[in-house]
């Protein structure tokens, strides 16, 4: 390829906001010529790995925004600590057959017990797949809506939580709240939420301090909802062990 011809292909590719090939030209036609590409096979490759970068681009900016804790996967998750928990039932959702329906899911068992750590995989799987994701306690949401309420932006703020296709809801009966206004149930066969609570859901009363509001909450989310229980040890008690009888064998 002559470098007159590279050179205005570079610019017809960074006008057509096509950044990558612009960059990746040379190595893209040394390719095609090594494996004798005809001309539909290289714009077959061409497009293919333009489309590659900026789905990860998309994704690392999603990541980014999301707000997640962390970027664990269901890869990290460690199965055989939870024997009681059948990964089949979450690898189901990893399949994200439920953002793609906007069901839901919930994950419930006491602290520690990696409730929170599948909830960020899913998220993060379904941001690979495309889909916008946030990721909040239920105790920081209400107290920023409730600010965004007093400061005349509530409308703005709810935004927030209602655009993204997938919602994670963390730490649901962790803290008790005076009362939660439904914000939540917005998001009604509009959105996935994927929640995780210490509480079963027949404590949620107590959570919202209104059985009311609790019973209209969980009338509207459960109606299309896949619930996973882990009631297992703690991963968290299981790493201080861990590290106790490490230091205990130092010393």
């Amino acid at each position: 390829m002559s470098e007159l011809v590279s050179t205005r292909i570079r610019t017809t590719a960074g006008k057509l906001g096509l950044p990558h090939l612009a960059e990746a030209l040379n190595p893209y036609a040394q390719r095609a010529d090594e494996a004798k590409m005809g001309y539909l096979d290289f714009l077959d490759l061409v497009l293919s790995e333009e489309l590659a970068v900026r789905d990860d681009r998309r994704f690392r900016q999603g990541l980014r925004l999301s707000k997640l804790p962390h970027h664990k996967t269901l890869a990290d998750y460690d199965f055989s600590f939870q024997p009681d928990l059948d990964p089949r039932k979450v690898k189901d959702l990893a399949t994200l057959s439920f953002v793609e329906t906007k069901a839901n899911a919930a994950l419930l068992g006491p602290p520690g017990v990696g409730k929170t750590h599948i909830a960020v995989a899913l998220a993060v799987a379904a941001c690979r797949a495309g889909y916008s994701i946030y990721f909040t306690s239920l105790d920081d949401m209400v107290r920023n809506l409730t600010a965004a309420e007093a400061a005349g932006r509530l409308t703005s703020k709810l935004g927030t939580y209602l655009r993204p296709s997938v919602l994670v809801v963390d730490e649901v009966g962790y803290q008790p709240l005076e009362r939660a206004e439904a914000k939540i149930s917005k998001r009604y066969e509009k959105g996935s939420i994927i929640l995780t609570s210490n509480k079963t859901f027949s404590e949620w009363g107590q959570v919202f301090g209104d059985e009311v509001l609790a019973t209209a909450i969980l009338d509207r989310l459960l109606h299309h909802c896949d619930v996973i229980s882990i009631n297992g040890p703690s991963y968290r008690l299981k790493n201080r062990i861990v590290a106790i009888e490490r230091d205990t064998q130092v010393a």
